[in-house]
């Protein structure tokens, strides 16, 4: 089993973050800044599929787990991104049980699945087939998101499926699906990912959750939460560069700067 999953299995705290900017560089400085995966987004940026190859062969040069959200449940998406090398998926909306046994299925080779088997990167192109067989099943991480209102309802049942190995919670989503957005649905936001969390962790599934600063990781950490994807790289881009132009219109030294 690689160290990434089972990592991720044994619920030690993982800080991560989203990998939105499509080029090498990108991942390659994110990936020196010390987090210990990056989650490629697939889903929610300008990245396509031939680029994903590319942005994981950067990660690889640091030894950072990189791993892909997908863009929804579509096996060929799924297999994509694994032949390409990734150390695991992220699959978004997922709601029902029967939707996360699907996305298990595409992930895992038989007996435990049905993905395809093919001469892609994470095979050496062909060469070491019979080795990467031997461990896929063992070493990718299977993470499925859970954002919707059905999701909710159903959780129990969603965490019970074999093969899933962390149930990833999407505040942004969920709180519009449970209309809980803004500061006055906190309170409803955070029970209900409260009872993802409590219902993930008695099924023995490992939780995790998107948060858009650290402000709160220790507060959802001591919640049982341990795998943490903060903001992105485009969200940290824009936030360091906002607070260096205010910093230097307002004569202070530059956050990255302090000594000079």
């Amino acid at each position: 089993m690689s160290d990434f999953r089972r990592n991720c299995i044994e619920q030690k705290l993982l800080i991560g973050t989203f990998a939105a900017i499509p080029h090498p560089v990108a991942i390659e400085v994110t990936a020196a800044s010390g987090v210990d995966f990056l989650c490629i987004d697939w889903e929610h940026s300008q990245i396509s599929r031939e680029r994903i190859e590319d942005l994981i062969r950067a990660a690889d040069v640091h030894r950072v787990p990189a791993m892909v959200r997908v863009p929804g449940h579509a096996a060929e998406d799924i297999a994509a991104v694994l032949d390409a090398g990734a150390a695991g998926v992220l699959v978004p909306r997922v709601s029902t049980a029967e939707q996360a046994r699907s996305v298990v299925k595409a992930t895992r080779y038989p007996p435990l699945g049905a993905r395809g088997v093919g001469p892609g990167r994470a095979a050496a192109y062909g060469y070491r087939i019979p080795d990467y067989l031997a461990k896929a099943n063992a070493e990718l991480v299977l993470a499925i998101q859970v954002e919707t209102a059905e999701g909710l309802a159903n959780i129990a049942e969603i965490a019970a499926v074999d093969g899933v190995d962390l149930i990833f919670i999407g505040p942004g989503d969920l709180s519009v699906s449970i209309d809980a957005m803004g500061p006055t649905g906190k309170d409803r936001l955070d029970a209900a990912i409260r009872t993802i969390t409590q219902a993930a962790l008695s099924a023995g599934r490992a939780v995790g959750v998107f948060r858009p600063s650290a402000d709160d990781v220790g507060a959802w950490s001591e919640a049982g939460i341990s795998f943490f994807i903060l903001a992105s790289d485009t969200m940290f881009l824009g936030a360091s560069l906002a607070a260096g132009v205010d910093a230097a219109k307002q004569g202070k030294h530059a956050p990255w700067n302090k000594e000079s």
